[in-house]
């Protein structure tokens, strides 16, 4: 599989349309039609379903697409940190985590660095525990941020100087809210919107001191303003983080209210054993370890 061939295998994924993904990238359709059914004869798979008005993926074409993403997305980083100079740092850096107020002190990082290297372009991405260390193995990622991950041994890492808190969000009207605190057995017999990858961790499943399956579970998520949408049509309470959703304005429907026993997350920031960085990295990760080590 030739990278070309990937790029234009993805354009059309993108555009739904084999002439449109044509206009695009400036090709005639008769040509960007025999590059695509060579790559689904080298591959042995059919990958479109052509209609009359677009065309979309088989099963085979959807992890081509996802497989092909990757590939093009590692070249694309690759490249850019090799067109790095020695006089002047530039480059990508690329960083991943889940909704956390500790992105607030990855930022600042970056802006203090911003100033002595203004052409060092930062390009997040937003995802579980799960997406963001199977994006760290394949490359993709330079850092990731994670609550307490589960096997450390995996990673160089630095502890951030902050922890979030778990809690309950709620609407403002709700039986919950006259509470300060939420004890475990309030939300037993009540429904809940549940990370299943948060309710995994054994600290918060021993608070709620009950499995997944004896929990009254509305839905799942997997981040948490979709959720809070949810919330606030009252579906139930969600069991998340604290300052990832604006409650503090007297006019928001919504509102926060911690553990009891008070429960805590630690936050790291973690990178690969053994990783190669480039120059960019390098100052970012100095400029991290100034700052929090």
């Amino acid at each position: 599989m030739e990278l070309r061939v990937l790029r234009y295998f993805l354009a059309v994924a993108r555009e739904e349309s084999i002439s449109g993904a044509a206009d695009y990238l400036h090709l005639t359709q008769p040509t960007l039609s025999r590059q695509l059914m060579d790559l689904e004869e080298e591959l042995g798979k059919k990958l479109f379903i052509r209609g009359n008005r677009k065309v979309t993926l088989t099963e085979d074409g959807v992890l081509l697409r996802k497989r092909a993403s990757e590939i093009v997305e590692l070249v694309e980083k690759t490249e850019s940190e090799f067109r790095e100079t020695e006089e002047v740092t530039v480059g990508d850096i690329y960083i991943g985590g889940g909704e956390s107020d500790a992105i607030r002190l990855i930022a600042q990082a970056a802006r203090e660095l911003q100033i002595k290297c203004p052409q060092i372009r930062y390009h997040l991405f937003s995802g579980n525990a799960d997406d963001v260390g199977e994006r760290l193995e394949k490359g993709l990622l330079d850092f990731g941020i994670m609550i307490e991950p589960s096997d450390m041994k995996k990673y160089d890492y630095l502890k951030l100087p902050v922890t979030d808190v778990w809690g309950v969000l709620m609407r403002r009207d709700s039986p919950l809210a006259q509470k300060e605190t939420v004890r475990a057995e309030d939300l037993w017999g009540v429904p809940l919107l549940l990370s299943r990858q948060a309710l995994g961790k054994s600290r918060l499943s021993d608070w709620l001191e009950r499995g997944y399956d004896s929990l009254c579970v509305a839905a799942t998520y997997n981040l948490i303003f979709n959720a809070s949408l949810m919330v606030e049509e009252g579906l139930g309470y969600a069991i998340t983080l604290d300052k990832l959703v604006n409650t503090r304005d007297e006019g928001s429907p919504l509102c926060f209210r911690p553990l009891e026993p008070h429960l805590e997350a630690p936050l790291y920031i973690v990178w690969k054993k053994y990783q190669v960085f480039s120059r960019a990295t390098q100052r970012f990760l100095q400029m991290l370890r100034e700052k929090f080590q």
